[in-house]
């Protein structure tokens, strides 16, 4: 069996070149690849397109590449708490194609099946389906490119619109475990989109809190086997942030004045 592991972060990604197409796991902050992104930031390679549900925050995740201008286009399903993403995005500095978040998950797992297309209700009726949703601006605001219309047909009396997979050069993923192999293992919601991502990777590099040897990971409790993954780095002291934090009043803490 292949020892897949690598010595460092910039090594694992130091193939990873201009213009490279990128799926990225993660959902807000949670269960996202902070050190390859880091690591790929400092290596300084730019004019990338990145496939992830969001674009990081301002400053941390996907967020630090955006900041520096290294992200020429994504495809993604929430961008709303990246003001950065937003200024690019309305100024004409950075393509972007909305995605429905579940067909974007689809995008990507039927991108690693060999699936080139599918079927989904989701977007029907809508500009998702109808075209002209604003993927580029110029910098006063104007519609540069906009999204075609897409094929729709009906199965049994119900319209659905056909969208196609993505299957992305790199993929870059967060997991709580893995071993040598790959064999991964998410910790609850952390895994989110990183097993989708790692599936449709071409090449696929996976940062893991622990690292174990192979055979210590029960097989019944592997989320994602290692025939997904070529490169894994041990990062045992990866950084974590919380996007919102929500506090809840002590007992002893009178509750605020309610309007009348």
């Amino acid at each position: 069996m292949i020892d897949k592991v690598v010595a460092s972060a910039a090594e694992a990604v130091a193939d990873i070149q201009d213009g490279a197409s990128l799926a990225v796991g993660g959902f807000g902050l949670c269960g996202i690849p902070s050190v390859l992104i880091d690591a790929l930031h400092a290596q300084g390679t730019g004019n990338l397109e990145t496939i992830s549900n969001n674009c990081g925050v301002d400053e941390w995740g996907l967020g630090v590449l955006l900041m520096d201008h290294r992200i020429r286009r994504t495809i993604s399903s929430y961008v709303g708490e990246n003001k950065e993403f937003a200024r690019q995005y309305l100024s004409g500095e950075l393509e972007v194609e909305l995605t429905p978040q579940g067909t974007l998950a689809e995008k990507l797992r039927a991108g690693g099946a060999g699936i080139p297309a599918f079927y989904t209700t989701a977007g029907v009726g809508t500009l998702v389906s109808e075209g002209g949703l604003p993927q580029k601006y110029d910098a006063d605001g104007n519609v540069l490119v906009s999204s075609k219309p897409k094929e729709v047909r009906t199965f049994d009396g119900v319209d659905y619109v056909l969208e196609e997979s993505v299957r992305p050069d790199f993929a870059l993923v967060h997991a709580w475990k893995g071993d040598r192999h790959g064999n991964l293992v998410f910790h609850a919601t952390a895994a989110n989109f990183n097993p989708l991502a790692a599936q449709a990777g071409r090449i696929t590099i996976a940062e893991v809190e622990e690292l174990v040897e192979p055979g210590e990971l029960d097989p019944e409790h592997i989320h994602l086997p290692g025939i997904f993954v070529q490169r894994v780095v041990h990062a045992p002291d990866v950084e974590k942030r919380i996007e919102k934090r929500t506090v809840s009043l002590s007992a002893t803490e009178p509750s605020p004045a309610k309007e009348a």
